[in-house]
């Protein structure tokens, strides 16, 4: 018997006005100043995406902001809304969106990613977030931000308590025959009778599965409790990157966990985040790299993204050029893992204030900027090295979208690196993952 080849993964994440790291481009004037709220924009960014065969449409969020957020953020469409009016312009591409464990109720958020599931024909998945933005807890009532492992233990309870309200039909419990007079088989819908640590859930859900059985679980892990939940309940990961090595020890690590929770390492798909710079030749590409960087120059905006890591803390009433200040206490309800790098560097580099954020808008040069050639080999290369199962894409502008799907594709189609057509109708079918069986069926057999 034989393994039929790995292939690469494509998602498409579409930027608005801007997201973090890309604050200038609602200046650009290829992008609609509404851009972020326009569905129109965002059917387009899908069709194109399905028009290059790509795996899944990916919407981030958040549900806080203050002035200092990127634009995209201040003024942007809620995601499961957003993908159901999508979904009715698409027919094969995956539509995931970001929901939170934190600030969601699980009967409630299980029925809507079901029904974005069944509206798409079993193209839904859901991207998993414990939200690190302190200042959601007041949007919701809460004066404090629940701490790390409060978070983490509610979203693993949250996944198995939304699977089980998804199997709360039995494939075949709709006989609906008319002679008969049966339109349901009572002994095939299950209620949950969830009780657990955080959540008391009785069921059933009031929605059959879906062609693909249950939407697809993803997952950005990057702390020890992120990595862990990943390996335990996802089937694709939002990965950080960074360098090749750093992007193979993640990519190893993952695997490995999964393997150790009993799960097929290979039912995990890691995807790193790429924002390729396609031109005519390697050399324009680079300049149109810095040219970027330079339009996305901001102090005041680097102070905002530094303080996202630590709860929306406001840096702008330090001194800029004294020593960091000491903010460790904040990082246990914040971005933890990234927060922390940030304290440790400050500390052992003696860097100011002014410094550290400065350092979060450096110019870097990208893995996948060059020529089509260039960018193609580096993806290959990447993929081959095993540090990725696919790569969440953003480009600023459709234009330069394009240039990618009409350079860069057609050379990974040709090496054998990504499929030449959809051979599958669901987002489980296009990464590859099998169709959960409905436990109770299970149980049965």
């Amino acid at each position: 018997m034989t393994t039929a080849p790995r292939r690469l993964h494509l998602a498409l994440h579409p930027y608005g006005v801007g997201g973090p790291g890309q604050h200038g481009l609602w200046k650009d004037p290829r992008v609609a100043k509404n851009a972020s709220i326009d569905i129109g924009y965002y059917v387009r960014q899908a069709q194109a995406a399905e028009h290059a065969l790509f795996d899944a449409l990916f919407i981030v969020d958040s549900q806080f902001i203050n002035a200092t957020y990127p634009a995209h953020y201040l003024n942007r469409l809620e995601p499961l809304t957003l993908l159901s009016a999508v979904a009715t312009h698409t027919s094969r591409v995956g539509l995931v969106g970001t929901a939170s464990s934190t600030y969601n109720s699980p009967f409630n958020l299980a029925r809507r990613f079901a029904s974005l599931d069944h509206i798409s024909g079993g193209r839904a998945g859901w991207n998993v977030v414990t939200s690190f933005d302190t200042g959601t807890a007041r949007n919701f009532g809460l004066d404090e931000h629940l701490d790390y492992a409060t978070r983490y233990g509610r979203a693993r309870e949250f996944v198995e308590v939304a699977r089980g309200l998804w199997d709360s039909y039995e494939d075949d419990a709709f006989p609906a025959d008319v002679e008969r007079g049966v339109f349901l088989d009572p002994k095939k819908l299950h209620a949950l009778d969830h009780e657990g640590e955080h959540f008391k859930v009785a069921g059933p859900l009031n929605l059959s599965r879906s062609p693909q059985g249950q939407p697809v679980i993803f997952q950005a892990g990057v702390s020890e409790e992120g990595r862990d939940l990943a390996a335990r309940v996802a089937e694709g990961i939002y990965a950080p990157g960074g360098t090749l090595a750093q992007a193979q020890e993640y990519y190893a690590d993952i695997k490995r966990r999964t393997a150790a929770h009993g799960r097929d390492p290979e039912h995990i798909k890691v995807f790193i985040h790429g924002s390729p710079v396609v031109a005519a030749t390697d050399e324009a590409a680079r300049r149109r790299e810095r040219e970027i960087h330079e339009e996305d120059k901001d102090l005041g905006r680097s102070l905002g993204l530094l303080g996202r890591s630590f709860g929306a803390h406001d840096f702008a009433r330090y001194d800029l050029d004294a020593p960091f200040p000491d903010v460790a206490h904040l990082a246990e309800k914040g971005g933890r893992t990234t927060a922390t790098k940030i304290i440790e560097r400050a500390r052992t580099e003696h860097l100011t204030l002014r410094q550290v954020a400065e350092s979060l808008n450096a110019y870097k040069e990208g893995p996948f900027t060059g020529a089509p050639e260039t960018v193609a080999d580096a993806l290959q290369h990447w993929f081959e090295a095993g540090t990725l199962d696919g790569v969440n894409l953003a480009f600023r502008t459709e234009e330069e979208l394009n240039l990618f799907v009409d350079g860069v594709v057609p050379l990974l189609q040709k090496r054998g690196l990504f499929r030449t057509a959809y051979e599958a109708d669901t987002l489980r079918g296009h990464l590859g993952l099998p169709v959960p069986e409905n436990r109770h069926t299970a149980a049965r057999a």
